[in-house]
C-alpha cells in the first residue's frame, strides 16, 4: 500500500479514488492534485513510481490541511461555538442537527435510538 500524507491508500484502486481515503481530500481536490502533478487519474496507485508518490505527497502537504490538523481545526471550531453559547453551539452540545433540519421526524442519526415516553392513559369516567 502506498503511503501518502501519513495514510495508507489502497493500491488496487485508481489514484483519483485512492486519494479520497485521506481525510480532507475529496473528489475535486483529488483531481486538482493529480492535474498539478501531471498524473492520469485512472492510473492504479500501485503502478505509481516513488517520485510520483513523493510529488503527490508534497503537493498535499504544501496546499491542503489534511488528517490530524484538519480534525483538530474542526474540533476547535465546534468548541468555539460551544464556548460562545451560540445557537449552533447549543445544538452541538445537545447532539441535535444544527443546520436547520426538521427534527419532529427524521434526525435519528443525531438523536440516537427512539426513547419511548409513556403517554397518558385514557381515564374512564366513573359512574
Amino acid at each position: 500500500m502506498p503511503r501518502i500524507a501519513g495514510v495508507d491508500v489502497p493500491d488496487a484502486k485508481p489514484i483519483r479514488i485512492a486519494l479520497r481515503y485521506i481525510y480532507g481530500i475529496g473528489p475535486a481536490n483529488a483531481e486538482e492534485v493529480l492535474k498539478e502533478a501531471n498524473i492520469e487519474g485512472q492510473t492504479r496507485a500501485n503502478k505509481l513510481t516513488e517520485d510520483q508518490l513523493a510529488q503527490i505527497a508534497s503537493i498535499i502537504d504544501n496546499n491542503y490541511i489534511v488528517e490530524g490538523a484538519l480534525r483538530r481545526q474542526v474540533a476547535q471550531n465546534i468548541a468555539r461555538l460551544r464556548d460562545i453559547r451560540c445557537y449552533r453551539g447549543e445544538r452541538h452540545r445537545r447532539g441535535l442537527p444544527c443546520n436547520g433540519q426538521r427534527t419532529k421526524t427524521n434526525a435519528r442519526t443525531r438523536k440516537g435510538r427512539r426513547k419511548t415516553v409513556a403517554g397518558k392513559k385514557g381515564v374512564k369516567a366513573l359512574k
